[in-house]
């Protein structure tokens, strides 16, 4: 469904930040692309989703393309067309609108009065907080149902690829997992799902393949389940050490011995 093959992205026309990114998310499946901060996971995103010139960036090599169909010349307007939303990372809802309001923002793409109908009780369905509360503004809704809230409006446009960039990144670990039984049941309803994330343990627990990221690169990948039971992968992002999992900071591990054991 989504590939990048080979994509360099470009910032100001001299920084460099993707180098040679290949990924693909198959259709019907959900895909994890992990990696620390300032590894270019939201530079992915702004690929795939066109908003890459907003950042003054550009993609200098390789191509994005979905379904077939080349993506990077396109605006983000036809990208969501196509058939891609995203959520972006930080939730961004419109604060001073209506939860009802910032749906309907959502669903503008949609012109079937039905079809849009139809994405509405959806989008209900899947979020009960959010039908108790379609008239609150949503400036005032508490962070797990702003999040709740940012998944819905992207629902709204009907996509067949959602795009999550850190969706569960400053909420508690019961809403973690109610935002991660969300997305399998968005999969299972037939959207494919792109997660990007830091929490390691929550998308390698639901996604079917995964990527870890590194300055920019692909570093290593695999099943999704391969790649949580893989002791890089504990060590580094799930902050475990060794056969008796002795609990390590990230800030205790030498980033050298990250490059060169996957180097090798």
């Amino acid at each position: 469904m989504l590939e990048l093959s080979d994509v360099e992205v470009v910032y100001n026309e001299v920084i460099l930040v993707l180098r040679g990114l290949s990924i693909k998310v198959p259709d019907g499946e959900i895909v994890a692309l992990l990696g620390p901060n300032g590894a270019g996971k939201t530079t992915t995103l702004r690929a795939i989703s066109g908003l890459l010139d907003l950042h003054h960036g550009s993609v200098t090599k390789g191509h994005v393309t979905y379904n077939g169909v080349t993506v990077g010349a396109r605006s983000p307007a036809e990208i969501v067309a196509l058939g891609i939303t995203q959520v972006m990372e930080g939730r961004r809802t419109f604060a001073d609108l209506t939860v009802d309001e910032n749906l309907v923002c959502g669903g503008i793409t949609i012109k079937d009065k039905s079809e849009a109908a139809d994405a509405y009780e959806r989008v209900m369905d899947l979020f009960p907080p959010l039908a108790k509360r379609r008239k609150n503004v949503a400036g005032y809704l508490s962070g797990g149902e702003q999040q709740m809230l940012a998944i819905g409006r992207a629902l709204m446009a009907s996509p067949k690829l959602l795009v999550l960039d850190e969706p569960s990144l400053g909420l508690a670990p019961k809403l973690i997992e109610v935002i991660r039984d969300i997305i399998v049941n968005i999969n299972a309803q037939g959207t494919s799902v792109l997660l990007i994330e830091q929490n390691a343990m929550m998308a390698l627990s639901i996604a079917n393949h995964g990527y870890v990221m590194d300055t920019g690169k692909i570093v290593m990948e695999g099943v999704a389940k391969d790649l949580l039971a893989d002791d890089d992968v504990k060590e580094f992002y799930l902050g475990l050490h060794g056969e008796a999992t002795e609990k390590r900071s990230f800030r205790d591990v030498k980033h050298y011995r990250r490059r060169k054991r996957w180097a090798s």
